[in-house]
This record gives C-alpha cells, sequence and structure tokens, in this order.
C-alpha cells in the first residue's frame, strides 16, 4: 500500500493504530523507515531512491507527499506499480488538465497497472473550471460519500456546527474582535497578502490581532507558543503564530504534541492549518476574506468538525468585506461578497438531511419512509445521472451557485422559471458535457426540489407534511414540478442579503448587477412571455422598464427585446 498526501504534516494522520481493539482484522503499523513523511534530512533523490527500494521489498506500507510520488513516477515503470493499492489524500490536488503531472502519473498507472485506487478528499470541488479526472476515468470509481450530516450523527460529543458570515467596512483588525470568543479554542485564518482584505503586512496583523487580546508575557523558546495575558481579566493565553516563518519547525513541532485542551488556545494562520490539520480541541474557525474555493471552504471547516468530549457545538465564520461606494473595485467586491454568501449557504445545504425524491404515480402511491413523491418528476434514466446525484449533487450545486451568471441574478432581478428552465441547464450542460437533453433535464430538476426542500421550511400537522414556498404553506402530498418551478432554489440567499446588509450597501449590489445584467435570449423570453400578458391584463399596462420590482423591470425589457426581435424579422 502507497498512502500519497499533500504535505507531510499531514501523513501524521497515518501514524501506527491499534485497529484491532475497534474489530478490524488486523492493527495499522507502518515501518518508520519507509514513512517518507517523518522529519528528517533527506532530500528529493534520497526519498525517491527509498519509494523504488520499497517497491521491490516486501514492505506493506510506504507513506510519502505528493510531491515524493511524482518524483519516484518519473524514475519508475507503470508496471512496477503492480499489485499495489494506491490511496491518494486530498485527491481535489488532482487535475484532468494535461499540465497537472500528478494527473498524468494518475491516469498513467491506471491505463498501464492493475494498482487498486482509492481517492480520498474532503470535498470534490476543485473551484476553477478544470475537473478532477475526465468522466470514462471518473467513471471506473465507487463512489461512497459520508458528508457532514451522517458524521454529526455519529459523534458522541459534537452535535451542531454553525456557519456564520459578518461584513464589515473599512480594516477588517478593527472589526475582528467583535466575533472573537478567547474562551473558544480558536483558528483564525487572516487575508492572503494580494487580497482586497489584507493590509500587506501581515506580521503587523497578527500582531495587532494579539494586542487587541491582551498583553504579550513572553514566548518559550522551546515551544514557540506566546503567552498572553488576557485585557479582560489576566487570564493567561496560549497563541501559536503559524504566520511567521522563522523558527516554523519549532512550532509545528508542539503543534503535533497537543493531547490536552489546555496546551492551546488559540492559532493565527495564513495559508497553514486548513487541510489535514488535526487539533480536535479547536471549537471556532473565523476566517477573514473571501475564499473563492468552496474545498478550502470545507477544509477550514474540516478543522473545528473533530469529535472530543466537552466540545458540543462548532462554529465557522466567514469575516467579508462589505462594499463601499468610494471603493473603485466595488464590482469585484459585490461579487466576493455574493460568493461568499452562495459558499454558506451550500455548506448549510451540506449539513441537511438528505431526501429521497420519487415520482407521485396516483393518489394511492404513498412514499416510504424517507421519501417525497413529487407529480411530475422525471427520475434519473441512466447510471451516469444515477451516480452524480449519489456523489456530485453538492458539488453541481457549489457550480451552480458560483457561476458568475447567477451570481448577478441571485438577489431576485430574474423570474424564478427562467433561472430554473434556462440557466440552470446550461451551466449543467457545460458542466456534464456527456449527458443528452434527457439527462440535463432529470438532474435540473432534481438540483432545484432538493435546493427547495433543504432551503424550505418544513412543517407536520397530524398525518400530514407542509413546505413553505413563497408565501404560503404546501401540502407535500399536492406538489408538482411544475409548482417548484416556479420557486427561485437559492432565494435564501437573497433573504440573508435583504435582512444583513443597510439599504445603502444594497442598492450598490443591485446597482452593480444592473451594470452587467444578463443579456436575454429567446427562451427566456418564451417564459416570461406568458407572464407579461398576465400582468398586462391585471394592470391594465406593459410593465414599467423603471419599476422599482426587478421582475417587472425584466419584463419590461423583454418586451423590448421582442419588439426589436419582431423589426429585425420583418426586416429581414
Amino acid at each position: 500500500m502507497i498512502i500519497a498526501v499533500p504535505e507531510k504534516s499531514i501523513g501524521a494522520s497515518f501514524k501506527s493504530t491499534t485497529l484491532s481493539a475497534y474489530g478490524f482484522f488486523t492493527d495499522w503499523v507502518p515501518n518508520p523507515a519507509y514513512n517518507l513523511c517523518l522529519d528528517s534530512e533527506h532530500d528529493n533523490k534520497s526519498k525517491v531512491s527509498a519509494f523504488k527500494s520499497f517497491l521491490d521489498s516486501d514492505e506493506p506500507i510506504l507513506i510519502c507527499t505528493h510531491a515524493t510520488l511524482r518524483f519516484a513516477f518519473e524514475e519508475c515503470t507503470d508496471e512496477q506499480f503492480n499489485d499495489t493499492l494506491l490511496a491518494i489524500d486530498e485527491f481535489h490536488h488532482v487535475s484532468a488538465d494535461t499540465g497537472s503531472i500528478l494527473g498524468e502519473c494518475l491516469r498513467s498507472i491506471m491505463a498501464n497497472s492493475n494498482a487498486h485506487i482509492i481517492a480520498m478528499t474532503g470535498s470534490y470541488f476543485r473551484g476553477d473550471a478544470v475537473p478532477i479526472l475526465l468522466p470514462d476515468d471518473e467513471s471506473r470509481f465507487e463512489k461512497v460519500t459520508y458528508n457532514y450530516y451522517e458524521q454529526l450523527n455519529g459523534y458522541s460529543h459534537l452535535k451542531s456546527l454553525g456557519i456564520g458570515y459578518h461584513f464589515y467596512q473599512g480594516r477588517y483588525t478593527d472589526a475582528i474582535l467583535e466575533l472573537l470568543d478567547t474562551n473558544k479554542k480558536t483558528i483564525i485564518h487572516i487575508p492572503n497578502v494580494n487580497s482586497g482584505e489584507s493590509t500587506k503586512d501581515k506580521h503587523s496583523e497578527v500582531g495587532y490581532i494579539i494586542d487587541a487580546i491582551g498583553k504579550v508575557d513572553h514566548q518559550d523558546p522551546e515551544t514557540g507558543i506566546i503567552y498572553v495575558k488576557r485585557h479582560s481579566d489576566g487570564k493567561v493565553l496560549k497563541i501559536a503564530d503559524l504566520v511567521e516563518e522563522k523558527d516554523r519547525s519549532i512550532i509545528d513541532a508542539t503543534l503535533s504534541k497537543i493531547s490536552e485542551p489546555d496546551d492551546m488556545d488559540i492559532i493565527i494562520a495564513l495559508g497553514k492549518a486548513k487541510e489535514g490539520f488535526d487539533w480536535p480541541y479547536c471549537e471556532h474557525a473565523l476566517t477573514v476574506g473571501y475564499r473563492s474555493s468552496l474545498t478550502e471552504i470545507i477544509q477550514i471547516i474540516g478543522r473545528v468538525t473533530r469529535d472530543v468530549k466537552g466540545k458540543v457545538h462548532a462554529q465557522f465564520t466567514n469575516l467579508i468585506a462589505q462594499p463601499d461606494a468610494k471603493d473603485e473595485h466595488v464590482q469585484l467586491s459585490v461579487n466576493n461578497m455574493l460568493k461568499a454568501v452562495t459558499a454558506s449557504l451550500l455548506m448549510e445545504q451540506v449539513l441537511a438531511p438528505n431526501f429521497k425524491f420519487r415520482t407521485k404515480l396516483t393518489e394511492d402511491d404513498l412514499p416510504k419512509p424517507g421519501e417525497i413523491k413529487i407529480r411530475g418528476l422525471k427520475e434519473p434514466s441512466s447510471n451516469r445521472v444515477k451516480a452524480i446525484l449519489e456523489s456530485d449533487l453538492n458539488d453541481l450545486k457549489a457550480t451552480i451557485l458560483q457561476d458568475d451568471t447567477m451570481l448577478k441574478v441571485m438577489p431576485g432581478n430574474v423570474d424564478p422559471e427562467v433561472i430554473n428552465k434556462v440557466l440552470i441547464p446550461k451551466i449543467i450542460q457545460i458542466k456534464y458535457p456527456d449527458l443528452d437533453e434527457l439527462e440535463i433535464e432529470q438532474l435540473r430538476q432534481y438540483v432545484v426540489v432538493d435546493s427547495v426542500f433543504k432551503n424550505g421550511e418544513i412543517k407536520e400537522s397530524g398525518d400530514k407534511r407542509f413546505i413553505r414556498m413563497a408565501d404560503q404553506f404546501i401540502n407535500i402530498d399536492d406538489l408538482h414540478i411544475d409548482l417548484i418551478d416556479k420557486i427561485n432554489p437559492f432565494q435564501k440567499a437573497f433573504e440573508i442579503l435583504s435582512k444583513t446588509l443597510t439599504s445603502t450597501v444594497f442598492r450598490l449590489i443591485q446597482e452593480t448587477i444592473d451594470a452587467s445584467r444578463i443579456k436575454m435570449d429567446f427562451e427566456e423570453a418564451k417564459i416570461l412571455w406568458p407572464k407579461i400578458q398576465e400582468f398586462i391584463q391585471r394592470y391594465n399596462r406593459e410593465p414599467n422598464v423603471q419599476s422599482l420590482d426587478p421582475q417587472e423591470r425584466r419584463m419590461a425589457e423583454c418586451v423590448v427585446y421582442l419588439k426589436n426581435e419582431k423589426r429585425r424579422r420583418q426586416n429581414g
């Protein structure tokens, strides 16, 4: 067995463990000589030599970094990986891009050896347009999904996880103490120095945060721990600074030996303490600035979701820069805020229980426990669609929620049916170009239905269940897909923004979105036309393009579009 991890510190997760005590047939006991993640003075060349030696030996286990695997692969044949089990941790580092060395290594081993491959990742979503695997390669894997909902339900101590987003203007260092509870074990991730939230002086930011917490008493040269007397009561807190590169190995060694809650109180980090970092007692991840990768958000949340005695609640808080009318980068700021809210919204959906949706054929067709029957729902017709729904649904939602076009329409200025029947199918088609029209429609319906239910409020009355859709509760037994398609599946994100932001900032968002409004096309016009006729009949006038109601404005733009199209066709 070969275990490959992205960095040495994560190799500690695969240390010797007495698995037989939990019912397994054997214990996990790696030979330290073949744990190439242990601190050593070996360079890449000597690690590659050890890797090659392992392949020719009878040793059962080797642990190495992704980099060592890449370097060793260049000096080995594919056949040397025969009869091995290759387990790649944090699999989202792989890419289908031809420039990805790790991806090329994996594809070659898959094609030219009988190696069995296990791919492990907290999120199958890269945050860019490049897939992790090509569809043909992906189809060769059997997918096993273990989500946060199942994880929390299986815990003994940790029972809840909170997702919060807070907005600030000015410098984040002036706002951070409003969210920082120094009684909680906390990881603070300061923003990247190239981001708009950064002051460009990362060391000063760390110093300001520490000074705001208390007065530095001393720093232990042997452990790297900074001892700080809290302003409020003089209690001494232990703080680790992972932003400072000097003597990093000292503090890394200290963190690896944490065994009690009192060993550490606060960790301040920049690029560290994310994926694979293990501090079970951590209760709060306070992250400053928008993170463009959903995977990074999920990895950070993973730092607080370890089950440990005394911890019943964990919290992820994202402190986000609020748009400033005087800022010349308003559009970027608005976009970042919308993306942060959509990422948080998605995480709330990840934490929700899964429903099984089925087509309701007759009135007597009653659902089984855990099922919801919906008339007109198209069920998956192929194994490909079933596989996507079983394993990739959240990643598909992430793609939809963070698509630039979706972000522009999210604050409610486009008819829900346009979102559901025009925009979402286009995004699905781009993400899964191998699907036909029927498969895309099946996926589209499931995304909309699942999102509406997970964002909806469900109530029970007697033996009946009701879901709140728009402004009314509807009997779940009476649901039809056409009714669900009239609901914005991501309306909750709009409500979050509406309630949280000031009218001035919200107007800024609307103006920014209006300035980059999506173009009208015939598919959208076809959906809006019956609504326009209904509007004219009800109000005895055409929709007004200057209306304060964004949907009326959009209908008015549709009228203009249709008139222009008619003139264009008449003129040939």
